[in-house]
């Protein structure tokens, strides 16, 4: 394998090599702090991040608020709290070593007041931000304004344009890097776009060439360029590697630091990566923020599946096919479906699917009892995690903080899931596992087939680091 040589990044020389952002409660100051100290850049995330009790115990993120403004101004706090906890045991645990970022959805909730309430509470603690879901247009004002330098995650070298032109060419010198994540191998939200084919991955060599092409053009020869998705061991990207189309190129790691000492996540979780097969990680669209994403394909998700699948249009009166009549929850209030789709239904009922529930799209699904009940004390109790919500219909935009569309019950409350899966001790962490959502990369099969992790072995970051320098 090529040697690995040092970079020039964020303003100091490090390794090439960066953990990746997972948010809430996942990429903590425990597993950013060592990847930095192993020489590389750590990665905290701002989203949600668990705060600390004088007991180090992590602070329960209980809402009580009445509103759903009430419960997000709580949230925010929440948040901006987290963050700069993870902050600290980031920069202790770093000892002056690598360089310590922090990761954040510009589609979050109230995003850049938590981005700037973390900054203003860890001064001096993070070099850099590191930005995506959404088109971060301001990341590069609240980065000169902080003096912190800044990482805008694309996935093309199109949205790079629009950025640069619209905003970062105001604060070039800051610009640490550009993150290329790739929308077919990265895990959790990918900016995939309407012109591209969830099932069909694009080689990332003639992207990332593109990217570099046209950020030469502004004069960005330098500034590194970090690939994110799908990278494993980095012999396997030694054409990569010094070369001159290129020009300097970081490698991220999201998935592979799941499994390390250091990571936070549950021990059912790590587990559970050991025994995944290739294929076992999904790409889907059930997010409420609109975006695809690579998640584990577990029970979570087939459920998931089967509201969408168990689904029909309707019409509120007669039109065209939709002439069979249908009542429609507790007060069957009347529309009309097509006569195939009336037998689907009954088939559905007859396995317990008896609850009929309205999407944005005039169709309906049909779910169990339990499940409406679910889904509906879910959509209440939301929180404004994320600027827009399809699934509850939250907009973090007044005067009416609704996005103008029906909640959409093919999606789910993201912010539940999350902490519940990052949480997950004692004797049903197994099962809890199951049924809520793992992110994961595409690659994560990888783990129940490399001798690394061979007997089960979990390394720490230091080690991974190690081996992933010295290669197989």
């Amino acid at each position: 394998m090529k040697a690995i040589n040092a970079v020039r990044m964020g303003g100091a020389d490090v390794l090439p090599l960066v953990e990746g952002g997972k948010g809430v409660s996942v990429s903590t100051g425990a597993s950013a702090g060592a990847w930095a100290a192993a020489g590389g850049a750590g990665t905290v995330s701002i989203v949600n991040a668990d705060s600390y009790d004088e007991a180090g115990n992590p602070v329960p993120q209980i809402y009580h608020g009445r509103t759903r403004r009430e419960r997000h101004e709580e949230l925010v706090d929440y948040a901006i709290r987290g963050g700069i906890a993870q902050a600290r045991i980031a920069h202790e645990m770093a000892g002056g070593k690598g360089r310590i970022h922090a990761n954040i959805l510009w589609e979050m909730g109230s995003a850049e007041r938590v981005i700037t309430g973390v900054l203003d509470g860890a001064k001096g603690l993070i070099h850099g931000l590191t930005c995506g879901a959404g088109m971060p247009y301001r990341l590069s004002e609240i980065a000169a304004t902080y003096g912190v330098y800044y990482y805008p995650i694309v996935s093309s070298a199109r949205a790079f344009n629009a950025l640069w032109k619209r905003a970062y060419s105001k604060a070039s010198d800051l610009l640490g890097g550009v993150v290329y994540e790739d929308p077919w191998r990265a895990g959790g939200h990918n900016g995939l776009s309407n012109t591209e084919d969830p099932l069909n991955p694009e080689d990332p060599y003639p992207r990332v060439a593109a990217l570099r092409k046209l950020m030469r053009s502004f004069g960005l020869d330098n500034t590194p360029i970090i690939m994110a998705g799908g990278v494993w061991w980095l012999e396997e990207w030694e054409d990569w590697i010094d070369n001159p189309e290129l020009g300097p190129i970081v490698f991220q790691f999201g998935t592979r630091p799941l499994l390390t000492k250091e990571s936070p996540i549950p021990q059912a979780w790590k587990d559970r990566l050991l025994t995944l097969k290739k294929g076992d990680v999904y790409l889907n669209r059930f997010s409420p923020t609109g975006f695809y994403s690579s998640a584990v394909n577990n029970s979570f998700l087939q459920e998931l599946r089967g509201r969408s699948e168990r689904q029909v249009a309707f019409s509120p009166e007669p039109l065209g096919a939709h002439q069979v009549p249908y009542g429609v929850g507790a007060r069957k209030r009347e529309v009309f479906v097509a006569a195939e789709d009336f037998e689907r239904i009954r088939g559905w009922e007859a396995e317990g699917f008896v609850e009929a529930m309205r999407t944005p799209d005039s169709t309906l699904i049909f779910v169990t009892p339990d499940r409406a009940r679910e889904i509906m004390a879910d959509q209440v109790a939301c929180m404004g995690c994320l600027s827009e919500c399809k699934f509850s219909n939250w907009s973090q935009r007044g005067p009416n903080y609704t996005n103008g569309h029906k909640a959409d019950p093919r999606s789910f409350c993201i912010q539940k899931t999350l902490q519940t899966v990052a949480h997950a001790n004692g004797p049903d962490a197994e099962d809890i596992i199951d049924h809520n959502l793992m992110f994961g990369g595409t690659n994560a099969w990888r783990f129940a087939t490399d001798p690394f992790y061979s007997n089960g072995f979990v390394p720490t970051v230091g080690q991974l680091v190690e081996k992933i320098l010295t290669g197989r």
